[in-house]
């Protein structure tokens, strides 16, 4: 299944398992229409030391310490899409986002992947938020 471009110019690109993958532009984009929510599946010491989304939903798929998963993931994803609209997963890297979002669509919910995450790819001094990503990007953001 293709995906026609979108009027802001980015395209959703086909995945396995979950709905597809999405620039954070076009979820900041989905998220403003109102046609989406922003879910934030970080752990909670992570949107508090490295900053947050305001407005998004904090559900995450993993807990600190010990990256234990959430037993309360199922329920709080659920809930949130009860209103029907796209579940747009964010992570730090845009790899648990994947695993968020490929649960979700088992659960039979509509989920996309936002490429990038939050603070991007480590760059050659393994420092992030240089190489893309959320914050990178210019997008709504802040720290506590």
């Amino acid at each position: 299944m293709t995906t026609p471009p979108t009027s802001s110019g980015f395209d959703v690109q086909p995945a396995s398992g979950y709905a597809g993958d999405i620039s954070p532009q076009l979820a900041w984009a989905w998220v403003q229409s109102g046609e989406a929510l922003l879910v934030d599946v970080r752990t909670d010491a992570e949107r508090a030391w490295v900053g947050f989304v305001p407005g998004a939903h904090a559900l995450a798929w993993k807990q600190w310490p010990g990256m234990a998963m959430n037993p309360e993931f199922d329920a709080g994803i659920q809930s949130l899409a009860a209103g029907g609209k796209k579940l747009l997963m964010l992570c730090r890297s845009g790899v648990r986002s994947i695993a968020a979002a490929q649960r979700a669509n088992e659960l039979g919910l509509q989920a996309y992947n936002i490429l990038e995450g939050f603070e991007g790819d480590p760059d050659g001094h393994a420092h992030r938020g240089l190489k893309g990503g959320w914050r990178f990007r210019g997008l709504p953001w802040q720290q506590s």
